[in-house]
């Protein structure tokens, strides 16, 4: 005799907004069972009822083999009496308690292949249609208002579906069975183009043809997308890239370059099996690949820069675009610099007057704006830079106390605590401006909001200027401070779901050390609860503070100055007239505006500018990006470096250099040698730190020769070397180390 079997299902995790429900549903039916399914805030609720094998199957099912963008963190299951339903349902999706949103939200995903098709075939109704989506692709996280994830509760409400996608929308065979942005030409958003003082004049497909016509005449061209407007324009074109760059105020900061298919992209890049991956994923970031020689974009969109950033078509108006196009465009921000995205077509009317010579616009509303993500692969893995669309927002770890996380000043991201472990908010970016700064208040509010969590308490770096913890301070919450390069730290071992003591290796620009001084060159005995400074990297001075930041060749003279090495036995005198001169050095005898620091981000850059490679940096970080891209393969020479009473003399790796210079040691052997004598230093601390396991952190290992020198030497000698993958190793990933010491510190921090 048959026996039967009725159960309950919770499954949290990334279940909302992938398909899940249809997928129970269609599940059930084939293996005949009845019961329901419907969203909830922690989730999804199933119930199942019918022959207890066929049960046994569906909980299977359901564990190891969910809907391709899911991801199932936990499966609690009951049994329960029988009840002798016959059919299955999906239900109203449930709003009741718990408060906490501890599902999570699926982020943005790129049209699927099956969508693409449909816009290409002249015989489909959505021929053409550029908001074409289904279960598996579109809008998400940029739609969504509340949880848990329906129509009602997204920026698609104002839709209101035709009969035709209505019938696709409630029928379980079809694959937009319960998609929440499911529209057509019909009932959905539509395109319409506008001129520069925001007219429109044309509309649907009239409006396309116009703007690609417009990119096609080397105009600038505002285009609206997922997350927010891009600046697009011919990527061929030297006056277009000119026009862009002048307008923008972006005179050398690399461009990213959209370009029509994999095919092209292979034709300009190199690229390992793995940066194809995630160039194809439904992620769609933009990926960081090496140009080939061969390759004819204008040098202008990446000036000294041997990289590229690469990114596909992620949604059905790009593949349109691209397909009526047929050559790479350029894409970036549709800001003035340091400003945050535009995402409402009025906005964008008055804020890009002047950038943009025209407007492609759409009437669905964005909820929040998401820039594109950036990745590039260092030692066989992926290494997210930017973490925005396709990526945000994410969760990890086990229940914490509720606590906000702000970030830093520069490439600031936010997270939030709770019964969903730590839940990460997408690149929100500099706060220099006010707009940025409202932009980051309003995400404040947001955030917390959308996950369900009133926060007790936030986190902040501890710099007392930080323009994040100045408007922290201001939101009415307890202050949890957490020293920068901690949180660096911190947020490594959070990734790597560790929570024991490690050598955590720190190394950026700017950091607030305890002392009072810059800190960034850092060796840190580090858990989640806290740290003490092991070593550092020698420090010297900075003349003109903040000057010798944006003008490396100050940073160099500080150097020089801080090891006695005339200036006259090396090549910087070449970089600064005798006025210049005689200034910098009285402020250095004097100690007039002249911080110390440890940094090894100065390091970097002062050393490019003893090698001749950059002087004045025209945007962040550009003299150490050069000298990376200058190191050539090497000889496997390195100068070792001085450890003595926990300081890491940086000094004979100088002198060295220098010495090289006067030989005529080719440039890239040079740089070379640099970056693996800094590689072999951080091997010199973990041999005499005691510690099995090295943590990496900070936006020095953005540096992928570096990173990828470090790692092999260490794990060459048995050490476990971890490093940032999910979260930037730069200052975009210590929002999730701030969470994670504040709650490991402070587990209620009201109490």
């Amino acid at each position: 005799m048959t026996e039967y079997a009725r159960h309950r299902l919770e499954i949290i995790g990334a279940v909302q907004g992938v398909g899940f429900r249809p997928f129970v549903s269609r599940l059930a039916s084939e293996l005949g069972l009845a019961g329901w399914v419907c969203n909830s805030l922690a989730g999804l609720d199933v119930e199942i009822e019918g022959p207890a094998e066929a049960c046994a199957v569906f909980l299977r099912q359901v564990r190891g083999n969910p809907p391709p963008h899911a991801r199932v963190r936990s499966v609690t299951e009951s049994s329960l009496p029988l009840e002798g339903v016959s059919s299955f349902v999906i239900r109203e999706s449930q709003t009741a308690p718990p408060a906490a949103a501890t599902t999570e939200i699926v982020p943005d995903l790129a049209t699927c292949v099956d969508c693409v098709r449909e816009i290409f075939d002249s015989a489909n109704r959505r021929h053409g249609y550029p908001f074409t989506n289904c279960t598996q692709c579109g809008p998400r996280f940029s739609i969504v208002r509340s949880l848990p994830y329906d129509r009602a509760r997204t920026t698609m409400h104002e839709f209101t579906m035709c009969s035709e996608c209505r019938a696709e929308y409630e029928s379980p065979s079809d694959r937009r069975f319960h998609a929440q942005p499911n529209a057509c030409p019909k009932c959905g958003p539509r395109l319409a183009f506008a001129d520069a003082p925001g007219r429109v004049l044309a509309h649907r497909e009239e409006a396309l043809e116009r703007a690609a016509r417009a990119i096609e005449a080397g105009q600038v061209i505002a285009v609206k997308g997922i997350g927010g407007y891009h600046l697009m324009a011919d990527a061929r074109s030297t006056s277009a890239i000119e026009t862009l760059r002048l307008r923008k105020r972006r005179s050398a900061k690399p461009l990213a370059v959209m370009v029509p298919d994999l095919g092209d992209a292979r034709a300009r890049c190199e690229m390992s099996a793995l940066e194809e991956r995630l160039l194809t994923s439904a992620r769609a970031p933009i990926v960081v690949l090496r140009r080939r020689n061969d390759d004819d974009l204008p040098l202008i969109l990446a000036p000294g820069n041997p990289d590229l950033g690469v990114i596909l078509p992620y949604s059905p108006l790009h593949h349109l675009l691209m397909q009526r196009l047929g050559f790479p465009i350029v894409v970036t921000s549709a800001n003035v610099s340091d400003e945050p995205l535009c995402t409402d077509n009025d906005d964008a009317f008055h804020r890009l007057r002047g950038l943009a010579d025209a407007f492609l616009i759409h009437d669905r509303p964005i909820e929040r704006a998401l820039d594109d993500s950036v990745v590039r692969v260092a030692a066989g893995h992926e290494l997210v830079l930017r973490r925005a669309r396709g990526y945000a927002p994410f969760s990890l770890g086990a229940e914490l106390t509720p606590v906000l996380a702000v970030g830093g000043d520069q490439k600031t991201s936010i997270a939030v605590t709770g019964p969903f472990g730590v839940r990460c908010g997408p690149h929100v970016g500099d706060l220099e401006t006010e707009a940025a700064q409202e932009t980051f208040t309003a995400q404040c509010r947001d955030f917390p909001a959308l996950c369900g969590v009133r926060p007790r308490a936030i986190a902040c770096d501890a710099h007392p200027g930080y323009h994040g913890g100045r408007l922290a301070a201001g939101m009415g919450l307890p202050l949890v401070t957490v020293q920068h390069h901690h949180a660096h730290i911190a947020a490594c071992l959070a990734e790597h779901e560790l929570d024991e003591e490690v050598l955590g290796v720190a190394w950026d620009g700017t950091g607030h050390g305890p002392d009072g001084t810059i800190w960034g060159g850092e060796f840190l005995l580090a858990s989640r609860r806290e740290f003490r400074r092991l070593a550092h990297l020698r420090w010297f001075p900075l003349p003109g503070g903040e000057l010798s930041v944006r003008q490396p060749r100050y940073a160099a003279l500080g150097l020089l100055a801080e090891a006695g090495i005339p200036i006259e036995d090396t090549p910087l005198g070449a970089a600064f007239t005798s006025e210049e001169l005689t200034i910098a050095h009285r402020q250095i005898q004097r100690g007039i505006n002249v911080p110390f620091t440890s940094s090894a981000g100065r390091l970097f850059d002062a050393v490019a500018a003893l090698l001749g490679l950059r002087w004045r940096n025209e945007f962040e970080a550009q003299a150490a990006m050069e000298l990376e891209h200058a190191a050539g393969v090497g000889d496997g020479a390195f100068i070792p470096l001085a450890l003595e009473s926990g300081i890491l003399d940086w000094e004979p790796v100088v002198r060295g250099l220098l010495e090289d210079l006067r030989n005529r040691v080719p440039g890239p052997t040079i740089a070379a040698r640099f970056i693996d004598s800094m590689a072999h230093a951080i091997l010199l601390v973990a041999r005499d730190s005691g510690k099995g396991i090295v943590a990496l952190g900070g936006g020095c290992f953005q540096n992928v020769r570096l990173l990828e020198s470090t790692v092999a030497r260490l794990q060459a000698e048995g050490f476990i070397a971890l490093w940032p993958r999910q979260a930037p190793p730069n200052d975009g990933g210590l929002a999730l180390g701030q969470a994670v010491v504040a709650t490991a510190r402070f587990p209620d921090p009201v109490s």
